[in-house]
């Protein structure tokens, strides 16, 4: 019989959405083929209670902070308390580092970019999966055990727990020897921010934004104002093409506030918000690629023959974006 753990890890105090779809994941796969749940938290937590699964956590100041040594031990610990022939984690830049190691210390396999899990009666477990930047999906199942899986976000509905207090297991796990201290964060000064993966609206600015327009004029600085207010109308998350990111290097005019972190589609970034608007794009299939799990996708671009036409968007605005997006903004703000 086998038996699934789920591996999560607090943020602030508190599961992350990533998380809490990992538990739904877990939930449902336990259903499907009868298996036993356990969930397990490296860190302290708020935890939810789950009906009928066990809840194990290994506290301590040492497991507080993303750290490899200290957040392989403890998951390594979790898997073998709860003797998991299954391993559902969030696919978490925390447990991306640590995952793959855990896995060969327990002698079993691992698979990332997970987005579907099914089960069967007779115990086959398949899971969907992406390979090549996200662009091949694939279904695997093997016999290995254990099995981690890591499970992208998004692809699952965040489990709402109910308000019974949880009862939770401690497991006591020695802290490795380390010769890392965390004594707090400094990020870099930075001006609006543009990336939100929990926004329900991405905005993806192409090049058309930089090119010369109507006029024969190049309007990059305004271009630039327009983008930043209607992020911060709409608190929307910003995308772009990899030609524009790409051209602050070749000594063309830029957006100063776009990086390669903003890219989408040909690094094998695929947001998932539910809804998408790319202005002053072509509907390239790399850029489009990044596009497949955004159900409700709409365009603005002044050219009818655009490939965001060709059945790539729900709805093409054949017009000007500068202008468009000018009264978008009007309205947004008299609203």
């Amino acid at each position: 019989m086998e038996s699934i753990l789920v591996l999560t890890h607090p943020e602030e105090g508190v599961l992350s959405k990533a998380s809490l779809e990992s538990i739904t994941a877990g939930q449902e796969l336990a259903t499907q083929i009868g298996a036993s749940l356990t969930v397990g938290v490296i860190g302290s937590a708020t935890l939810p209670t789950v009906d009928g699964a066990r809840l194990l956590v290994v506290e301590g100041e040492a497991f507080a902070q993303a750290r490899f040594a200290t957040d392989a031990a403890a998951a390594e610990a979790l898997c073998r308390a709860a003797s998991a022939t299954i391993v559902l984690a969030p696919n978490t830049s925390r447990f991306q580092r640590v995952a793959a190691a855990v896995a060969h210390r327990l002698g079993g396999f691992i698979d990332t970019h997970i987005t579907a899990l099914k089960g069967e009666n007779e115990g086959k477990i398949e899971a969907t999966r992406w390979f090549y930047r996200q662009r091949v999906e694939a279904v695997v199942s093997r016999s290995q055990r254990p099995w981690i899986l890591l499970v992208d976000a998004g692809t699952h509905t965040p489990f709402a727990g109910n308000s019974a207090a949880a009862s939770v297991e401690k497991i006591a796990v020695a802290a490795p020897q380390t010769r890392t201290t965390v004594c707090g964060f400094r990020a870099p000064e930075t001006g609006e921010q543009t990336i939100r993966p929990d926004a329900k609206l991405l905005f993806v600015a192409g090049a058309g934004w930089t090119k010369k327009q109507s006029d024969g004029q190049i309007h990059t600085e305004e271009a630039g104002k327009t983008i930043l207010r209607f992020l911060g109308l709409t608190k929307a998350s910003l995308g772009s093409s990899k030609s524009l990111v790409d051209q602050g290097g070749e000594g063309n005019s830029v957006l100063p506030f776009l990086t390669h972190m903003n890219q989408i589609g040909q690094t094998g970034a695929t947001p998932r918000h539910a809804k998408g608007l790319s202005t002053c794009c072509h509907g390239e299939e790399p850029h489009v690629v990044g596009w497949r799990f955004i159900s409700d996708r709409r365009a603005i671009s002044l050219d009818p023959n655009c490939g965001w036409t060709r059945g790539k968007a729900d709805v093409v605005y054949i017009a000007d974006a500068f202008a468009v997006m000018d009264k978008l903004n009007a309205l947004l703000e008299a609203k």
